[in-house]
């Protein structure tokens, strides 16, 4: 009889193991229902049982009576069902109401203290959480890295070091946690240093690293690491992709994003939004807005991501007219836009001139959507505003902010006053910009390029002397060309690169076609107190007609000429390309900071609308780094309160290693087989 006992009571155990599992794997699927159809026909349930249910209703915020009610049915409650509780009460309630049942719980364990030390970390409150910390019996890696993960997110670093070095137990989330609070404060090397000494990595650990290069403006060394992951066997995710993909973008290295792209396509990732949202962003910061466009409609699921990447890309490219059909298209898709669509919106109409309507959606912003207007929106507006010579209307619009303006909504203001010659309030914006940031350099250039359109030399050379004792220094301007994998950078009137004697003879037989044809070098972007003749010669040097010219002796016909800058197009610049796409019958794509323009037949895709200003003007640095050189000066010298500006210069050409614009360093050779080995092995 008792062995007969002992056999019932042995099938019925594993009954109930059998049917446990058969609930995890139906919940694990998501399939509740299923899971409920076993859990009802089970004639003994485990505790086990009962918290697999639990759980699975937990799930669902909302749900939280249904919740209650199957806790209150568990015959012998464990640790495991008070936690789901609590857990329950953190997601649906918050804090406050989760620590009232913490309280009054009859049974915890450590996992008990984990969620409320993590719940007050993800909502910032680190007082609470540490005093939770402290009073907490036994610790593990999770409350430890929590408290790292919560310091680096509240932006307390030393607290997150200070607790990363005392913990007794560190997990790869604890070295991860505090590899991304290293790089998220711009300390690169103290993130290397902990990952090299990391003995086992994640696909998360190496995400952080990568993202953290990307962020900190050293992409070439994100896609370095992105190469030995894939060499260890890892398998990229699509929050990879993303971060190697703009690395790509920010170098601009469209060469090195396909070879991305062909990656995600042999990957089951093929399908995955992000991934295809990453790839979107990634073509359109190339200036390939067709291949983004087509990208875009093959994302079977769009969310808003998406439709933002895409609204933004036409924005980018002048296309103002598509991004707001495309705006209208998302809406009616049932897409409820957010306060980074706007941000959109407001570019698409600033960059194809529909002041009006840019203001009819600021006002829908605020009043259909609820959306508070934000400095990136108000900073559009002042630049949709003042480009149409509306100044005071955005000079009333700064005033009315409910906050205090950011530097660059002066700024933004003082490049419109630039364009319609205001220089009372020119004036005004650079003396509240510089009250907001002093070292600023874009008051002061910005201001002196004013007087110098004026031909107050004696004003700029103050601004200079201000500037000089303030210690301000302006970014230099630089352009660059990818050709066959290398990237070629120049400067205005650039003097180091290998075949700067071609160059030039190309430019000066251009100069010359473009003169018969009408063109005629506007001197307003020369800004020095200089003779005319030496004036043109400064504007032809400009860096991003060199780079054009080296790219239409490189470049095959056919094949678009694309030259990213650093800074704004000058007006000058803009004007002479648009003839030499109609001389040479090329098509020409220029990035600069704002905006994609792409010359063909003799026109720009802006129509002329974003090239008054000259904020992206480059050729002072030329006059600064040349007044400053070394190198043996032919020539006579005409005064300016830039410096002596030297007629010809002898100098050895050499081959330097070449920067890619402000986004990191590239070598001279680009390897576009990075990602040959894993592709052919895919």
């Amino acid at each position: 009889m008792e062995e007969r006992t002992g056999r019932v009571a042995e099938s019925m155990f594993n009954n109930v193991v059998a049917s446990n599992k058969l609930i995890a794997n139906f919940l694990r699927l998501g399939d509740m229902d299923s899971a409920l159809q076993v859990f009802n026909n089970m004639t003994v349930k485990s505790t086990v049982t009962w918290n697999s249910i639990l759980a699975g209703y937990a799930k669902n915020l909302g749900d939280f009576e249904v919740v209650r009610q199957v806790f209150d049915k568990i015959p012998e409650p464990n640790s495991v069902s008070y936690n789901i509780m609590l857990a329950c009460y953190l997601n649906n309630f918050g804090i406050h109401r989760a620590r009232a049942y913490f309280d009054v719980m009859p049974v915890k364990d450590t996992a008990s203290w984990n969620t409320m030390i993590s719940g007050y970390a993800q909502i910032g409150l680190m007082g609470e959480a540490r005093m939770m910390f402290l009073a907490m019996p036994e610790k593990n890696t999770v409350s430890w890295s929590a408290m790292v993960s919560g310091y680096v997110a509240c932006g307390d670093l030393d607290s997150a070091v200070e607790y990363f070095y005392a913990a007794t137990v560190k997990s790869v989330i604890t070295w991860t946690a505090m590899i991304t609070g290293y790089m998220k404060f711009g300390r690169v090397e103290s993130a290397e240093k902990l990952f090299q000494e990391m003995s086992q990595k994640t696909l998360v650990t190496w995400n952080a690293m990568i993202a953290g290069y990307v962020d900190n403006s050293r992409a070439e060394d994100g896609l370095k690491l992105f190469k030995t992951m894939l060499e260890t066997g890892a398998k990229p995710n699509a929050v990879s992709l993303t971060s190697v993909l703009l690395g790509c973008s920010n170098l601009s290295a469209l060469q090195l994003g396909r070879q991305v792209h062909q990656l995600v396509c042999k990957s089951p990732l093929s399908s995955d939004t992000t991934a295809g949202t990453s790839l979107v962003s990634m073509y359109s910061k190339c200036g390939e807005l067709k291949d983004a466009s087509k990208l875009f409609l093959q994302i079977q699921r769009k969310d808003l991501v998406s439709w933002n990447a895409m609204i933004s890309g036409y924005a980018q490219h002048g296309a103002g007219e598509k991004a707001l059909e495309l705006f209208d298209a998302m809406k009616n898709d049932g897409m409820k836009p957010d306060w980074i669509t706007f941000v959109a919106v407001f570019l698409a109409c600033n960059h194809a001139g529909f002041v009006d309507l840019g203001v009819q959606y600021f006002d829908a912003m605020i009043r259909d959507y609820g959306i508070e207007a934000r400095p990136e929106h108000y900073a559009c507006m002042v630049d949709l505003l003042g480009r149409r010579g509306r100044l005071s209307e955005a000079t009333d619009l700064i005033k009315s902010m409910p906050f205090k303006p950011h530097p660059a909504i002066f700024g933004t203001l003082l490049g419109a006053c630039r364009i319609h010659k205001n220089l009372d309030l020119a004036e005004f914006a650079a003396k509240n910009l510089l009250a907001l940031d002093p070292s600023s350099a874009t008051g002061y250039v910005q201001l002196a390029n004013i007087y110098a359109a004026q031909n107050r030399w004696e004003h700029v050379a103050r601004i200079r002397r201000s500037m000089k004792d303030n210690n301000v220094v302006k970014a230099p301007g630089y352009s660059w060309i990818e050709i066959k994998s290398v990237v070629h950078e120049f400067r205005s009137s650039d003097r180091l690169h290998p075949e700067l004697v071609s160059i030039h003879k190309k430019l000066n037989e251009l100069e010359k076609k473009m003169k018969m044809a009408g063109y005629i070098p506007d001197l307003e972007f020369a800004l020095h107190d200089v003779e005319e003749e030496l004036k043109e010669q400064l504007l032809l040097w400009h860096s991003e007609k060199l780079a054009i010219a080296f790219g239409l002796l490189k470049v095959p016909l056919g094949v678009p000429i694309r030259v990213f800058k650093n800074l704004r197009v000058c007006g000058d610049c803009h004007t002479a390309i648009k003839y030499i796409s109609a001389i040479e019958g090329r098509e020409i794509i220029v990035r600069d900071t704002t905006r994609f323009h792409h010359f063909k037949d003799g026109s720009c895709s802006c129509s002329d609308y974003c090239v008054e200003d000259v904020y992206g003007y480059d050729g002072d640095d030329e006059l600064q780094r040349l007044m400053e050189s070394e190198k043996k000066i032919e020539g006579s010298l005409d005064p300016s309160p830039f410096g002596a500006v030297p007629l010809k210069i002898r100098t050895n050409q050499e081959v330097k290693l070449l920067r890619c614009g402000p986004f990191g360093m590239l070598p001279q050779k680009i390897m576009c087989s990075l990602l040959h080995s894993q592709l052919v092995s895919t």
